[in-house]
């Protein structure tokens, strides 16, 4: 009974529209009326819970990817992956839009930044070399979930935080589905291109030796996400002090080197990053306490046993599993589609003999491939108003993305662990 009132509170709560720190509260609220459970007690854990000095990653990464967004820093990693060639061949600049979201992803951290700043600098030049705008959108809003999935991840971090796993493991698990991703991508655009008659090969491309400047103003840019996660797996560093890192290396990049951040760019940047840290905190408190109640009325082995009666077949309850994410997916953004879904979630696929390692790399393709899938899909309407193409134009190369690169993605990260494993195995975190 618990299990159905907690799912259909929060279903009935976002329909109405309803933000999601005050939805996740709400149904805190309804389970502890139907339960009898000391709410004092549950506000009292919620805040200790979140008294985490790893929780300091959430702000201070925020904040440079907001500082990346103003500092004309985007512009600079495209310019560099265009150089390595890919704008002399047909269909190039599709491959150099999959690669520097990749590593803007990796920079930022964040899917909706990086159809802001890579999809408003890609489409009007996709446009123009004779890409659809349908195509345009479906490829920007694809490839900017891959900053779900290349480290340093917001929605990796708060899986670690809160299913208590090492967060560098979990960075270290989603890197080769996030390539694994941007080489489907990049296949799947070269074969649009191939039947597209209208597509011609970059009309900007030079030759590297015409771009000799810019490659040295790009070094900096892209030097950061090398500096960053070095310093975390070299041990240099704590999650936290690489984030602080970031800022540090950001701001006077943006302001000093590449001067195009004035200091109302800056302004901007911490509020943005306040807003948006704020709301974070306050799902993190409202989801801790979804999670404790979660635990006090057994609701992961209620759903467990639920599973195991349709079938016993660990294979096909990941199937349901994975199915659940995706829903998830088209319903919220990661990070709170990665705070409902942990809690829940983690102890069922424990149970079935699936590493939480690899569930994180899991949990990232799924929700990524839920944020681009009609009806819902956030990040396609974003995309579509970045390319100015309607949902309706989008949707069939959407398709044709999820059902080439995203399922098989999903499907080899779900069922050969190796491909998510390998990493965490060599850097000895399991």
């Amino acid at each position: 009974m618990i299990l159905v009132i907690a799912f259909l509170s929060v279903i009935a709560f976002l329909v109405l529209g309803i933000s999601i720190p005050l939805t996740f509260l709400g149904a805190a609220a309804i389970i502890v009326y139907c339960s009898g459970s000391d709410p004092m007690f549950l506000l009292s854990y919620g805040g200790s819970q979140i008294n985490n000095v790893l929780l300091l990653t959430i702000p201070l990464f925020v904040l440079a990817g907001a500082v990346i967004d103003h500092g004309g820093i985007g512009r600079r990693l495209i310019d560099s992956v265009e150089k390595l060639g890919f704008g002399k061949i047909k269909g190039g600049l599709g491959i150099v839009t999959a690669i520097s979201s990749a590593v803007f992803g990796a920079i930022s951290g964040s899917a909706g930044a990086t159809i802001a700043c890579i999809g408003s600098i890609m489409s009007p030049r996709l446009e123009e070399n004779g890409y659809e705008k349908g195509f345009i959108g479906s490829l920007i809003s694809s490839c900017a979930v891959l900053g779900l999935l290349i480290p340093p991840s917001m929605s990796m971090i708060l899986y670690g935080w809160v299913g208590g796993q090492s967060v560098l493991a979990c960075f270290l698990a989603t890197i080769i589905p996030g390539i694994l991703l941007v080489i489907l991508f990049s296949t799947v655009n070269l074969f649009y291109a191939a039947k597209n008659k209208n597509i011609v090969k970059s009309v900007n491309s030079k030759p590297v030796a015409s771009v000799q400047g810019k490659k040295k103003s790009s070094i900096p840019a892209l030097l950061m996400p090398f500096v960053i996660l070095g310093a975390i797996y070299g041990g240099v560093m704590t999650t936290t002090e690489a984030a602080a890192l970031s800022v540090i290396y950001a701001i006077p990049v943006a302001m000093l080197y590449y001067r195009e951040m004035s200091m109302g760019d800056l302004r901007d940047s911490l509020i943005s990053a306040g807003k948006t840290t704020g709301v974070i905190m306050m799902m993190l408190f409202s989801v801790m306490i979804l999670s404790r109640l979660y635990t006090m009325n057994n609701v992961p082995q209620m759903l467990l046993k639920m599973l195991t009666s349709i079938s016993d077949s660990p294979a096909v309850i990941m199937i349901m599993i994975n199915l659940f994410m995706i829903l998830l997916g088209m319903l919220m953004d990661d990070t709170s589609g990665v705070l409902l879904a942990t809690p829940i979630l983690l102890p069922i696929v424990t149970e079935l003999g699936v590493s939480p390692i690899q569930f994180a790399a899991i949990v990232g393709v799924n929700l990524g491939m839920g944020n681009i899938t009609p009806p819902t899909a956030p990040l396609l309407y974003l995309g579509g108003k970045i390319s100015g193409a309607e949902v309706k134009e989008m949707l069939p190369h959407t398709m044709r993305l999820i059902l080439f690169a995203w399922l098989p993605t999903l499907i080899i990260t779900t069922y050969v662990p190796d491909l998510s494993l390998f990493l965490p195995r060599l850097f000895g975190y399991c």
